[in-house]
């Protein structure tokens, strides 16, 4: 019939599919895109503003559980359950409790920006989660707390964005780095070591060649150090991305706080305590500060 669609189950236009969330199009007319979304389990996701004003983004939610944090404020909401927002001034912020699934309408093409480049580059994290089982999640850990840090320094919007996404790739260039490197139980050599120095560099040409080329310096520079000591280049100081600074933080602590094929886990509290006593020389004393008070609210420490 003229005008008349009709779909049957599993039917859709696209579909994106990474380890966090797995994303169908059921429709798009002008301006309008219909979606299903699942997100899994534990999983951190946003709804950001809008540059226009005027687009209206729908939730639905089919099945599971999620927690939303609005300024603090937490809430959790289940199946039937929905909101909308329209003129959003500031992030939301949702954690999964359970794989949760919903309707998600949008009055702009948000789709065809979370397709292609997203797709391939999240491939390729899981590649490298691959290579080194160590590593498995440490990204989705990483943009976490390098989130949650983000939040009580107050950055942007566009900059959350930013650091979100650059968090999550931070380790792209592993892809690079051969299996053996990356497993050695042992102490890597000088040469090891300066392969696996390369891994910033490599990480950040990948996506210089994608629409997220402007993280490139962010992941670059993950591994610089306060005072010069890191890599690739040695930056110091101002030299070095705040974007930059927060990572290198969440990601020294989750690294010592996940099992390493040379080593076991360090308890939580000896991490954090390894951060105070570099701070100021590698890490920006205000980002270290920031992560412990996360954690002694979320009675980590």
């Amino acid at each position: 019939m003229e005008g008349f669609k009709l779909f049957k189950n599993g039917s859709f236009v696209e579909k994106i599919h990474e380890y966090s969330n797995q994303l169908f199009l059921l429709e798009r007319n002008d301006n309008v895109d219909i979606m299903l979304q699942t997100v899994y389990k534990d999983k951190l996701f946003y709804l950001y503003p809008s540059e226009d004003p005027k687009v209206l983004e729908f939730i639905y939610i089919l099945r599971g559980e999620i927690e939303c944090d609005q300024d603090g404020q937490k809430t959790m909401l289940g199946p039937n359950d929905y909101y909308s927002a329209r003129g959003l001034k500031d992030p939301v912020y949702f954690i999964a409790k359970t794989d949760v699934t919903y309707l998600w309408i949008s009055t702009e093409p948000i789709f065809q920006q979370l397709s292609a480049d997203s797709a391939n580059l999240r491939s390729m994290v899981r590649k490298v989660e691959q290579k080194d089982p160590y590593t498995f999640r440490h990204g989705e850990r990483v943009t976490i707390n390098a989130i949650k840090i983000a939040k009580k320094l107050n950055l942007s919007t566009e900059r959350l964005l930013d650091l979100d996404h650059a968090s999550e790739l931070h380790d792209l260039g592993k892809i690079n780095t051969p299996i053996e490197i990356l497993n050695k139980p042992g102490k890597l050599t000088k040469e090891e070591f300066e392969i696996i120095k390369k891994h910033p560099s490599d990480g950040a040409n990948i996506v210089l060649e994608t629409t997220y080329n402007y993280i490139a310096p962010i992941i670059e520079q993950h591994h610089e150090r306060l005072d010069g000591s890191g890599y690739p280049r040695g930056l110091k100081g101002h030299e070095i991305l705040l974007e930059a600074k927060i990572i290198a933080v969440a990601d020294t602590f989750d690294a010592m706080t996940e099992d390493r094929a040379y080593r076991k886990a360090f308890p939580p509290q000896f991490a954090m305590d390894e951060l105070k006593r570099l701070s100021g020389t590698h890490y920006e004393p205000e980002i270290v500060d920031a992560l412990e008070i996360i954690l002694k609210e979320e009675g980590i420490l």
